[in-house]
């Protein structure tokens, strides 16, 4: 099967983990799914039932992330749900 946006995901996650304001290795926790404990309950609500982020979520960590940091955060967990996804959908597909 072709993946036409492979370069297109690609290019998301050189810019994920490229510079940013979060550390590198949080970044990298966060989008699988192991995120500091701080951060645990915003990114699995990402990652499992993003509909239900509210507006107290995000502020709950204001007062120890700055708003790059949180929009980096928030954008690492979303690609690392997407990600796990993707991989399922796959392997779901070569199974038939």
């Amino acid at each position: 099967m072709t993946d036409r946006y492979a370069a297109l995901r690609n290019a998301t996650a050189a810019a994920v983990f490229g510079e940013g304001k979060t550390p590198l290795d949080v970044r990298k926790a966060v989008h699988c799914g192991k995120p500091p404990e701080q951060l645990r309950e915003l990114v699995d609500k990402i990652r499992s039932r993003a509909s239900t982020v509210t507006d107290e979520d995000v502020d709950a960590l204001r007062r120890h992330y700055s708003e790059d940091e949180i929009f980096e955060i928030v954008i690492a967990a979303a690609l690392g749900a997407a990600r796990e996804r993707l991989a399922a959908a796959h392997r779901a597909l070569e199974s038939v």
